[in-house]
């Protein structure tokens, strides 16, 4: 929902003021005792415990698992458009929950597996995937305690599909769940006593532990949920076995407000500090290096090159001052650049702006996929950065193409990562993932980019085109200059690569958590240090850049175009080493399928993080060198 409830004007009247707000989609819902609490179903999904085996999900009615059905049928629920593009699939459920009566070893429904689907649910077992509940908008958890901050909190990576541990290579299934469901009492602001039959709860914990319990008693109909004995599953024969749960509803103090909190849980709380601190420094260590070089050696030489007769013909000075007739000069390609640096923009301010709403709390976690939802409505909607940055861009470097300027800045960049995604997308089919995008969603997408990002980003060129080109300070000589040979650290791939550490160290900690949240199903909300992080990297790579182009044009190298956008993007280098780093630590794929998946993901974040960093690089060095250029006297 885009627009909160409104309340009858005497509701409000009739009651005191509140301390609290809801965020829209996020009222709560009160419960009668009795009235019925709806139980729904997500997709599988792969846990991250010591190592992640795999990157498909399955449906949660997938036939190869046998789970029990509902008897009026399964039903979609509806969901949001970045909820369904990162795979989840909601369905309604056959578990019957009422408010405040506990049940023991309810009978759920007797299970037939063939022996086909039993080495399908032990390799899944093996893999170690999570059963996903949703109860009350609430995920399914484990009480975990934090073994660095001692604290409790609920992991809502879901809850194991089966045991894999007890025994080596002999996987039990869980197919008992024992459901504990938190409850705080609603607030009433009446002087007369409720009655408890007409007393409100709201649902403020939801935690499922699982157990596998061979509970099927050869002559009797009813299960037996206390047995000691495991429920393996025959490879060779076929198995029947019960499904069964017991609910149990604890009272809390935790008002409806505050449920959320306890799944917020921040690991590594101090990691998050030190890292923050470390790039701080180095902030401040690069940005007082560059603003000593332009206060004290470029002003120095700016005044001594001022005093230079001409007349007289001197000759004196050297490096980056006498390439002022080639330092504006027609670089090669000049359309792809202007291309890549509006793409590049255009996704900084979709990232700030969508950072700018999870900062201040509009991204509620109980809205899923909101965060996914709200990338896709900005990248969509400041389509016309895209086109206004390319046509300006494009303008200085004398490009007078425009018209294929304008296709390809509108299509060039959509087309690279809907192919990759449709190509990964593909995959997913044939390995009957969940997770695979349907049709109806593609086509959603396609229209948002026709119908809305692509008329903007037109738009935006022309109103470009309006504004023309930036003024360089001094004009191009006609007679290209010779360049010296330059150090090999000046080399154009090593400047990259060397220049892409820093912004790369200032956030790798970061990162860590950020791949452990997309591909192991963990919820990533440290959004400040996210937020604080993202402005570090901005400003290390500016400074970097900046830094590396100064040494290069006192090598009397002019051609800074290009190199000032690889250097800003060197951090994608490093960004590929680091995943291929954490695919050898930390995920340990079983699949062929999963291996494409993770490495085509890995590239599409680089590429996004190659053009982010290359604009913010050649962005900050145009301007740095206009600056610099427009202060020497050049007849």
């Amino acid at each position: 929902m885009l627009v909160s409830r409104l309340f009858p004007l005497a509701t409000l009247l009739a009651l005191p003021i509140s301390s609290a707000f809801y965020l829209p989609g996020t009222a709560p819902r009160d419960y009668l005792e009795g009235e019925k609490i709806d139980v729904f179903v997500n997709t599988l999904t792969p846990m991250l415990n010591s190592k992640l085996h795999s990157l498909i999900s399955y449906d949660y009615y997938d036939d190869r698992f046998g789970f029990c059905r509902p008897f009026n049928g399964i039903e979609k629920q509806p969901e949001s458009l970045g909820s369904i593009l990162f795979g989840d699939r909601i369905l309604n459920s056959p578990y019957e929950l009422n408010m405040l009566k506990n049940e023991t070893c309810k009978l759920l429904c007797q299970s037939s597996i063939t022996k086909e689907q039993s080495i399908f649910i032990n390799e899944r077992i093996k893999e170690d995937y999570g059963l996903n509940f949703l109860i009350d908008g609430l995920p399914s958890s484990e009480m975990k305690r934090d073994s660095k901050t001692q604290e409790i909190f609920l992991d809502a990576q879901g809850f194991n599909l089966g045991d894999d541990e007890s025994i080596p290579d002999k996987p039990a299934l869980n197919n008992h769940y024992d459901i504990y469901i938190q409850y705080h009492e609603k607030d009433t602001y009446s002087y007369i006593s409720t009655p408890k039959s007409k007393k409100q709860y709201r649902v403020v914990g939801v935690l499922v532990y699982p157990r596998t319990v061979n509970s099927m008693i050869s002559g009797s109909n009813s299960p037996d949920c206390f047995s000691t004995q495991p429920l393996y599953l025959s490879e060779a024969t076929n198995n029947e076995f019960y499904y069964t749960y017991s609910i149990s509803y604890i009272k809390s103090d935790i008002t409806w407000g505050l449920r959320w909190d306890a799944y917020l849980h921040v690991f590594d709380p101090k990691i998050h500090w030190f890292s923050l601190i470390n790039s701080l420094v180095i902030v401040g260590f690069l940005t007082f290096m560059v603003m000593m070089i332009l206060y004290r050696t470029i002003s120095k030489d700016i005044y001594r090159y001022n005093q230079i007769d001409l007349s007289e013909d001197v000759q004196e000075d050297y490096g980056w001052k006498l390439i002022h007739g080639e330092i504006f000069r027609l670089p090669q390609r000049p359309m792809l650049l202007s291309v890549m640096v509006g793409n590049g923009l255009h996704l900084i301010i979709m990232l700030i702006v969508t950072l700018l709403f999870a900062l201040f709390g509009f991204l509620s976690p109980s809205n899923r996929g909101s965060l996914a939802t709200v990338l896709l409505i900005c990248w969509t909607l400041f389509g016309c950065v895209s086109g206004y940055t390319s046509s300006r861009t494009y303008s200085t470097l004398g490009g007078d193409q425009w018209k294929s300027n304008l296709i390809l800045t509108t299509v060039l960049f959509p087309i690279v990562v809907f192919s990759v995604i449709g190509l990964l997308n593909l995959f997913l089919i044939f390995a009957s993932a969940s997770g695979a995008v349907p049709f109806g969603t593609i086509l959603a997408i396609l229209l948002l980019w026709f119908l809305i990002s692509a008329p903007l980003s037109i738009a935006g060129y022309f109103y470009g085109l309006k504004h023309g080109s930036f003024e360089n300070p001094l004009k191009t000589s006609s007679i290209p200059r010779q360049i010296p040979p330059k150090p090999w650290y000046l080399n154009q791939w090593i400047s990259a690569i060397l220049g892409g550490i820093l912004p790369f160290g200032a956030a790798f900690v970061e990162l860590y958590f950020v791949l452990s949240s997309l591909f192991g199903n963990r919820a990533y909300y440290a959004f400040g240090f996210l937020f604080l992080t993202f402005l570090i990297v901005v400003i290390t790579t500016a400074t970097t850049t900046i830094l590396f182009i100064y040494f290069t044009l006192c090598a009397e190298e002019y051609r800074w175009h290009w190199r000032s956008f690889l250097i800003g993007g060197g951090s994608a280098f490093w960004l590929f080493t680091y995943g291929i780093w954490y695919w050898v630590s930390r995920l340990s794929l079983d699949s062929f399928t999963s291996v494409v998946l993770y490495f085509g993901y890995l590239f599409l974040f680089s590429l996004l993080d190659f053009l982010i960093g290359g604009s913010i690089g050649y962005i900050a060095t145009y301007f740095a060198i206009r600056r610099l250029y427009s202060s020497i006297r050049v007849d």
